[in-house]
């Protein structure tokens, strides 16, 4: 059984895998012992990978101190089954790179656009193996909340239906954010196939589902694809 752990700011995502598949997945408001533990000693994980951008390694090296199998501290200098063509390795989000690893897991073969639909929105391009780079972009909430915080009169509006044309100020800015980051995706997606036609789009993040139901292209959602990337890892260190 392997153990994947994706600690972000605001949360924790767990994820157990046997041969390849997820047996169960956990999201945890706050890390610590006392919740980690009970649902380590129900699943008794023999491997485990951490990607932590908050959390230093001694906490992780004190409470897996008696597992099995090998610990890994994903970081840039992780062996891992892809060449990766970024030109500053250190400074690439983890998570951005475990969810390539997930989705070239996952379509071995195919060029592929990794979207990751959070708090900010990152488009990543795979193909032959070899991870290209990608592009960052402000998230949904975090489109609304610079409106909001940046002007003195515009309101603080949440996502939703409305028409195309806003009718109110509330309507616009609801659409103007949520087309252009629609028209965003769908621009990347045509970007991608006219240089490989073959290309497949794989979403995930808080806001997948959302932006899903509102695109013409084909996508398919993967919500633990960060972490069936982190399990990966694990097997190729194996």
């Amino acid at each position: 059984m392997n153990l994947t752990i994706d600690q972000g700011n605001s949360s924790t995502k767990l994820g157990f895998f046997d041969k390849g598949e997820v047996i169960a997945t956990y999201k945890l408001d706050f890390l610590d012992q006392k919740n980690m533990g009970p649902i380590i000693k129900r699943h008794s994980p023999t491997n485990a990978v951490i990607s932590s951008v908050t959390r230093d390694k001694s906490f992780f090296k004190n409470f897996f101190s008696n597992l099995p199998g090998q610990l890994i501290f994903f970081d840039h200098t992780t062996p891992i089954p892809l060449k990766n063509n970024y030109k500053t390795p250190e400074t690439l989000g983890k998570d951005r790179l475990a969810a390539v690893i997930g989705a070239n897991t996952l379509y071995p073969g195919y060029p592929l656009l990794v979207i990751d639909a959070g708090t900010a929105v990152t488009f990543d391009l795979v193909s032959h193996n070899i991870y290209h780079g990608g592009n960052i972009s402000p998230g949904l909430s975090m489109r609304y909340k610079a409106l909001h915080q940046q002007t003195q009169k515009l309101p603080m509006v949440t996502p939703g239906d409305g028409p195309f044309w806003g009718g109110t100020t509330e309507e616009a800015i609801r659409a103007g954010v949520k087309n252009s980051l629609i028209m965003e995706i769908e621009g990347y997606i045509s970007q991608v196939k006219e240089e490989y036609p073959d290309a497949k789009t794989i979403i995930t993040g808080g806001d997948a589902d959302f932006f899903v139901s509102y695109t013409k292209n084909i996508i398919f959602v993967h919500p633990n694809l960060v972490l069936s990337g982190l399990n990966r890892i694990i097997e190729y260190n194996a």
